[in-house]
């Protein structure tokens, strides 16, 4: 019998991860770690930028009726869902990036003046290209039931960002639950450090992406 796939992001990301984890053959587990709320934020004049960077599709999802003065800008996005949001929303997007925002940016040398819409928690980053920084959306931590932190024992956590795997570890440590007793499958190196030590086992997805993240939980459900 196999483990069962625990994905701690936020909706409406964590239902389109339950269904790939379906398709996998694989059982999901609801459990958010967060909710995305929308801020209150005022667009700035498009004229003094070249391009719209959006990392996370939920800049799309939350950024309201704003947006709409900006739609005339080309996007520079990363990863495939934000480019679709974005497609989907009326933007068009010049190039997306399926790595990393630190390689989008090297990858696009002719965008030099860059209005990013960014989330409140985001990883902090430096490139003389990013001319404006507006956060538009917030994801705020949820604390967990105890019955809820109790099904992610035996479990195999998918942990999709930094700020997720630390959360994981801060809510099983506040319900004294071992972190021996579940496996992670980490999006990236960084994530999988961000969630600390003492995990049944773990690895990391070969690309920054849904699909490649649950080829790399399989392996941990199957085994025993």
């Amino acid at each position: 019998m196999s483990r069962r796939i625990a994905i701690l992001r936020p909706e409406p990301g964590n239902s389109a991860t339950a269904e790939r984890v379906r398709d996998a053959g694989l059982e999901p587990l609801a459990s958010p770690l967060f909710e995305v709320r929308p801020l209150a934020w005022t667009p700035p004049d498009a004229t003094g930028f070249d391009g719209l960077l959006l990392t996370s599709a939920n800049a799309v999802r939350h950024g309201g009726a704003a947006l709409a003065s900006l739609r005339g800008m080309p996007v520079l996005a990363v990863g495939s869902a934000t480019a679709d949001a974005a497609r989907a929303a009326g933007f068009a997007v010049a190039r997306a990036g399926s790595a990393d925002l630190a390689s989008l940016l090297r990858d696009s040398p002719d965008f030099t003046r860059l209005l990013w819409l960014a989330g409140r928690d985001r990883t902090a980053i430096e490139h003389p290209a990013l001319a404006a920084i507006v956060p538009i959306y917030a994801s705020e931590p949820r604390v967990l039931a105890a019955a809820g932190a109790a099904q992610l024992a035996g479990s195999v956590a998918l942990i999709h960002s930094a700020r997720a795997g630390m959360q994981l570890a801060a809510e099983l440590a506040r319900h004294r639950i071992s972190p021996a007793t579940i496996r992670i499958a980490a999006i990236s190196r960084k994530a999988a450090i961000a969630a600390g030590p003492g995990w049944s086992a773990g690895a990391i997805a070969i690309t920054p992406d849904d699909d490649a993240l649950i080829a790399a939980a399989r392996p941990l459900a199957i085994d025993p």
